[in-house]
């Protein structure tokens, strides 16, 4: 039995052998730290993979800045519903009514600009407040009357359908006052001498990578003051450089075209905060804790029942910023605007690594996971893919993501 162990283990292996990487060479490091991450990269690694297969097929049209903008404009409401998705399926829930929230916030925003000339810095308030107490009292059922959160948000689903129908008595309302059309349409203005680009889009790509640089060498030493495994130095510079050439990238796209939408810069705000409450606030910790371990939280001291309930009103707020967000791109609001909105939040959240079981995922990873399916949206479109197997690719996208979670898993486990 001891022979068999020692052969297995990788310290048996000499170390000029296995692929050539003799002393530990960067292709090694890049191969174990890729398998000892596979969670964290895989998905990021599929969609640079994804990217670069549909720029081909489209002959480059994938990646002109119209494109890319129009990718961006196309996508934000899938992403913000991700983003408060990823944090409901961590704590060990679900939500479907998010589509039809996103709907009724539509229609809501649509009768108090349209019919009632609210202002719409008012409207927005109120449609945002709307959202968050439909959350709030999603969350109230779960949480403290115990309902499972599948039974009350599928209830949700069709109470908030309702209403919108009932808002909008089955007809399309708009168009929408202007200030509120550039949160789905808009683009930064534009300033500085000419530069045949948009000037104050490369400002903020440059600051968001001194941004992202100096947190990922914050992060590093963080974990390394605290003795936690760190990636090997030639893995984390190489993850920096591939970060950086993403950022300039779409920067260069973006101020080569309008500039950065409006509603990019509402996102990078969304990604930036829950990503900081998710890594570093007693909240997000409380949200890992009762989705991972629920017993054992509640043993700890975690209060389960609030951090349940202000989960869900925090995603129902998320979902009036998505609803507005669409409903300003089509400047006006549809009883049917939302459909199977809900089900691309939560394939964006379980393909950007969200644990069926919860406990696990990232912000970050719930952006990765609704790129990919923006991306492949986007990319079929270009190619003229009909609908029917649009839905039978994502259908494959999904399945493969919640398998590589499980295999994953049992991996690890074993």
């Amino acid at each position: 039995m001891s022979t068999d162990v020692t052969d297995k283990s990788p310290a048996a292996a000499p170390p000029g052998k296995g692929g050539g990487a003799a002393g530990g060479g960067l292709l090694q490091l890049v191969l174990d730290g890729l398998r000892r991450n596979m969670r964290q990269y895989g998905m990021l690694l599929a969609l640079g993979l994804i990217v670069a297969v549909f720029a081909v097929w489209t002959d480059g049209d994938l990646l002109l800045p119209r494109n890319v903008s129009n990718l961006v404009l196309q996508n934000s409401y899938v992403l913000v519903l991700a983003i408060g998705m990823m944090l409901v399926i961590i704590a060990g829930h679900i939500d479907l009514s998010v589509g039809s929230l996103t709907a009724f916030v539509g229609a809501f925003a649509a009768v108090l600009t349209v019919e009632h000339q609210v202002p719409w810095p008012v409207a927005v308030v109120l449609c945002l407040a709307a959202g968050a107490l439909a959350g709030a009292a999603q969350g109230f059922f779960i949480a403290y009357l115990g309902i499972p959160s599948f039974i009350v948000t599928l209830a949700g689903m069709l109470i908030f359908r309702g209403f919108t129908e009932i808002l909008l008595q089955g007809q399309t309302l708009g168009p929408f006052p202007d200030g509120l059309q550039k949160i789905g349409n808009g683009f930064l203005p534009e300033a500085g001498p000419n530069t045949n680009y948009h000037n104050i889009t490369l400002l903020l790509g440059l600051a968001l990578i001194v941004f992202v640089v100096a947190q990922e060498f914050r992060d590093r030493g963080r974990q390394q003051e605290f003795s936690l495994e760190v990636v090997p130095r030639n893995i984390f510079l190489l993850k920096l450089v591939a970060i950086v050439a993403a950022i300039l990238v779409v920067t260069m796209l973006l101020a080569s075209y309008k500039g950065a939408p409006i509603v990019l810069l509402i996102l990078g705000a969304l990604v930036v905060g829950y990503g900081y409450v998710m890594r570093n606030s007693v909240f997000g910790r409380h949200i890992y804790a009762i989705g991972g371990n629920l017993p054992a939280a509640k043993l700890s001291g975690v209060k389960d029942k609030k951090v349940t309930f202000f989960v869900f009103l925090n995603m129902g707020a998320l979902a009036a910023l998505a609803g507005l967000a669409i409903a300003a791109r089509l400047n006006a609001a549809s009883p049917k605007a939302g459909l199977n909105y809900e089900l691309e939040a939560i394939a964006s959240a379980f393909i950007g690594g969200a644990s069926m079981s919860g406990g696990v995922g990232t912000v970050l990873g719930a952006i990765i996971g609704g790129l990919v399916l923006g991306v492949l949206n986007n990319g079929m479109n270009l190619l003229s893919v009909g609908t029917d197997w649009q839905q039978v690719i994502k259908g494959f996208a999904l399945l493969a993501a919640v398998g590589f979670d499980v295999w994953n898993k049992r991996k690890s486990g074993s």
